[in-house]
C-alpha cells in the first residue's frame, strides 16, 4: 500500500513514511493511492471482537505490520476501556442506535484512535530503523489533546506538544490537558481560536528553516491531529465493527443499507465514514451535523467554503472549527489533486473557495448536512433524557437534533462521540438544574441526578495540580517550540 498527497505535488510514501510524517511536504494530506477493499464475511464479522475486526481492516492500511503485529497493538491500546467490547451500541428508538465511542481513557472518541497511534508509529520508527525523536504537533479544540497526551505519556522517542484555545474548552477538558504529567509533554493555551491553532500546527510542520534545525538535533515532526493517516484508519475500524454489531443484535440484515449522522467538526470522523463505504461497507446517506458554527452546512448547500465569518463559542466546543482539514481528503476522492490545490490556495488566501457543479453533485449525492444552535442542543439533551432516560453530550445531541431533519427509510446509526460526564455543566444547564463554579461538584450533581457512577477515569482529576499555566499568542509559538526543543 503507497500513499499519495491531496495536493499531487509530493512522492508517493509506504505507510510507515506517511504516519510518521503526519502531513505531506506539499502541505497535502495521505490518502490511499488505490484504495482496498475489506472481504465482508457478516456471519464471521457479527461475532468477531474489536481486536479481530480492527486487525482485518488495518492490515489493507498498513500491510508492512504483520497480522500478529497488529492485533498486539489493538489488544494493548484498548486494555484499558471500561467497556468490555470497547465501543458499545445503545438502542435510541426502534430505527435509530447511538455507536458510544467514549469508553477510553479521557471519555472521548479520540480515544479510538489515539490510543492506537503511538503503538502505530512508535513501531513504524523501529521497522524503518530511524534513530530520531518524535515531536508529535498538536491543535485540539478539546478533546484531541487529553486523548494524545494521554496515549503519548511517556512514549519511548517522542515528545508532544498541544496547543488549545485559550477560551472555549470545557473545565474537564482543561483539566485533563493541563494536569498531564509525562516528562515528554508540553502544553500551551493559545490567545486564540482552534483554527488558529491548527493553521499555526501546519505552518510549523512544513517549515524548512525549522526541519533542518530539528535534524541537527535528532527530532522530526509528525501529528496527532486527524491530518495522521493512522487517525483515520483507525476510525474506519468502528464503523464496521458497529455494522457487524447491528447484525448480531438483528437490528439490520447483513448488506441491509445504513445512514450514519456524525457530530462533526474536523470532519474526520465523518470522512472515517466515507472511507468505510468507499471499501464496501453498506452505508446510504452520511450526515454531517453542525453546531452554529455551520460552514460546512453552508458549503455543502452552496458548493462555497467561506471560513471568513464570525466565530461562535458553543456548548459543543470540540466543534467550533471554521476550517475542516480532512474535508480535503473528500475533495481529493471527487475531484483530483490539481483542483484541491487551487481550493486550499484560495482557502489560505482569501478565507474561500467553490467548487465546480459536478463536484458540488457528487457531494450532495453522498451527503446530508444540517446544523443546530445551542438552545436546540439543550432541548435535545432534556427530550432524550425525559423521554429515554439516556444522557447525551452536547456533541451527540447535535447529531440526534440534525438526524430528524432526514427522514429515511432505512436504519439509523447516530455517533456518539464523548462521555455527558466530560461536559457536566452543559449537560445539567439543560436539564434544568443549577451548577456550581466548583466542576467537581457538578460532576458529582449530575451522578445523583442521573443515578450514573461519575466515570472512574476523571472520579479524581480535580484533585491534580495543573503543571502547564503557559498561555501565548499564536505568533509566540515558533519561538516557545524552538526554546522547548532546545533548538
Amino acid at each position: 500500500m503507497k500513499f499519495q498527497s491531496t495536493r499531487g505535488k509530493a512522492p508517493l510514501v509506504s505507510g510507515l513514511q506517511a504516519l510518521m510524517n503526519g502531513l505531506a511536504p506539499d502541505g497535502g494530506l495521505y490518502v490511499p493511492a488505490v484504495f482496498p477493499k475489506l472481504d465482508f464475511d457478516w456471519e464471521k464479522l457479527k461475532d468477531a471482537s474489536y481486536v479481530a475486526v480492527g486487525t482485518q481492516v488495518l492490515s489493507l492500511f498498513f500491510d508492512e505490520f504483520s497480522e500478529a503485529e497488529i492485533t498486539n497493538f489493538l489488544t494493548e491500546a484498548y486494555e484499558n476501556f471500561d467497556y468490555p467490547q470497547k465501543v458499545k451500541i445503545q438502542e435510541l428508538d426502534s430505527r435509530k442506535d447511538l455507536l458510544e465511542l467514549f469508553h477510553g481513557p479521557t471519555l472521548a472518541f479520540k480515544d479510538m484512535a489515539l490510543s492506537l497511534l503511538p503503538y502505530l508509529l512508535t513501531a513504524a520508527i523501529q521497522k524503518t530503523q530511524h534513530k530520531e525523536t518524535l515531536v508529535i504537533l498538536t491543535a485540539t479544540s478539546g478533546d484531541t489533546g487529553g486523548a494524545a497526551l494521554n496515549g503519548f505519556n511517556n512514549v519511548a522517542q517522542t515528545q508532544i506538544v498541544v496547543y488549545y484555545p485559550s477560551v472555549g474548552v470545557s473545565k474537564l477538558q482543561r483539566q485533563q490537558m493541563t494536569t498531564a504529567s509525562g516528562k515528554n509533554t508540553h502544553v500551551v493555551a493559545v490567545t486564540g481560536n482552534f483554527d488558529d491553532a491548527q493553521k499555526a500546527v501546519k505552518q510549523l510542520l512544513i517549515d524548512q528553516e525549522l526541519i533542518q534545525r530539528m535534524q541537527a538535533r535528532s527530532l522530526r515532526f509528525s501529528s496527532a491531529n486527524s491530518i495522521n493517516i493512522g487517525r483515520l484508519a483507525a476510525q474506519v475500524v468502528y464503523y464496521v465493527y458497529a455494522y457487524a454489531q447491528l447484525v448480531q443484535k438483528g437490528r439490520l440484515k447483513a448488506g441491509q443499507t445504513l445512514d450514519v449522522t456524525v457530530p462533526t467538526g474536523n470532519f474526520g470522523d465523518i470522512l472515517a465514514a466515507y472511507w468505510a463505504k468507499k471499501m464496501g461497507l453498506p452505508l446510504g446517506k452520511l450526515t454531517v451535523a453542525s453546531n452554529a458554527n455551520h460552514v460546512l452546512t453552508d458549503f455543502f448547500a452552496s458548493g462555497i467554503y467561506q471560513a471568513d465569518r464570525d466565530f461562535k463559542v458553543t456548548s459543543s466546543p470540540a466543534m467550533d472549527i471554521l476550517v475542516s482539514s480532512n474535508l480535503e481528503r473528500l475533495l481529493f476522492d471527487l475531484a483530483g489533486a490539481d483542483s484541491v490545490a487551487g481550493w486550499m490556495k484560495d482557502l489560505a488566501e482569501k478565507q474561500t473557495y467553490e467548487i465546480d457543479d459536478k463536484t458540488l453533485a457528487k457531494l450532495q449525492k453522498q451527503f446530508n448536512a444540517a446544523f443546530c444552535d445551542s438552545a436546540q442542543t439543550s432541548q435535545t439533551i432534556k427530550k432524550i433524557f425525559t423521554e429515554n432516560n439516556y444522557l447525551l453530550d452536547p456533541h451527540t445531541a447535535v447529531a440526534v437534533a440534525v438526524n430528524e431533519n432526514f427522514p429515511s427509510p432505512n436504519q439509523q446509526l447516530i455517533v456518539s462521540t464523548a462521555s455527558p460526564f466530560k461536559f457536566a455543566e452543559t449537560v445539567l444547564t439543560a436539564l434544568g438544574q443549577t451548577t456550581a463554579d466548583d466542576p467537581e461538584l457538578n460532576l458529582n450533581k449530575l451522578s445523583q441526578f442521573s443515578k450514573q457512577t461519575v466515570p472512574a477515569v476523571i472520579a479524581d482529576l480535580f484533585t491534580k495540580k495543573p503543571v502547564h499555566t503557559q498561555k501565548l499568542a499564536i505568533k509566540d509559538l515558533r519561538a516557545d517550540l524552538i526554546e522547548t526543543l532546545d533548538l
